[in-house]
C-alpha cells in the first residue's frame, strides 16, 4: 500500500469522500462510545440517490453489487469521519456486517461484501483488516441490494 493519508489513498482511488447521507428515519449516521465508533447500516447512495435497485442474482449481478458494497463503504467511512474528525486516528476496522438482498438461490454474499473488505484495506492498509459478517436477506430498505455497517477502533 502507497503510503499518505486514507483520504490520500482513497483519492489516488478516484475516490473522495462524499457528504454523510441523512439517515432514513430515527437514528444517527455513526455513535462513538469509548474507543469504538458504530456505523449505521449504510445504503450505497450516491448524491443522495440509488442509482440501482432489486435482489442480487435477479435484476442486480454480483459485479454490480460488489462495486455497490464498495460506496456502502465509503458511505460507512463518511460516517465514521463526522464523528472523529480524521479517518488516520482509526486503529483498526473491528468488524464489518454486509447485507445483501437476495434472490432466493444466490449464494454469493461474500463476494459481493468483498467490494467493503477491499475498499477498507486499500484505504486503510492493514488497520483494515476485520472480522466480517456476509448475509443474505429478503429486502432492505429503499430496495437497496447491499447495506454495510463497520465498527472501528479510534485513537485519541
Amino acid at each position: 500500500m502507497a503510503g499518505g493519508t486514507a483520504e490520500d489513498r482513497l483519492a489516488r482511488l478516484g475516490l473522495t469522500l462524499p457528504a454523510v447521507a441523512a439517515p432514513l428515519a430515527s437514528y444517527v449516521p455513526a455513535l462513538r462510545t469509548g474507543p469504538y465508533v458504530y456505523t449505521s447500516g449504510q445504503l450505497p447512495l450516491v448524491e443522495g440517490k440509488l442509482g440501482v435497485t432489486g435482489k442480487v442474482g435477479a435484476e442486480v449481478t454480483p459485479e454490480e453489487a460488489k462495486d455497490l458494497a464498495r460506496i456502502c463503504a465509503l458511505n460507512a467511512l463518511a460516517a465514521v469521519k463526522s464523528v472523529i474528525g480524521d479517518l488516520d486516528r482509526i486503529v483498526r476496522v473491528v468488524k464489518v456486517v454486509g447485507f445483501v438482498a437476495s434472490a432466493p438461490d444466490f449464494t454469493g454474499q461474500p463476494g459481493v461484501i468483498n467490494g467493503a473488505s477491499e475498499l477498507l484495506g486499500e484505504a486503510l492498509g492493514d488497520a483494515g483488516v476485520h472480522a466480517r459478517s456476509a448475509v443474505g436477506v429478503a429486502v432492505l430498505p429503499l430496495d437497496a441490494p447491499v447495506e454495510v455497517e463497520i465498527q472501528v477502533e479510534v485513537a485519541d
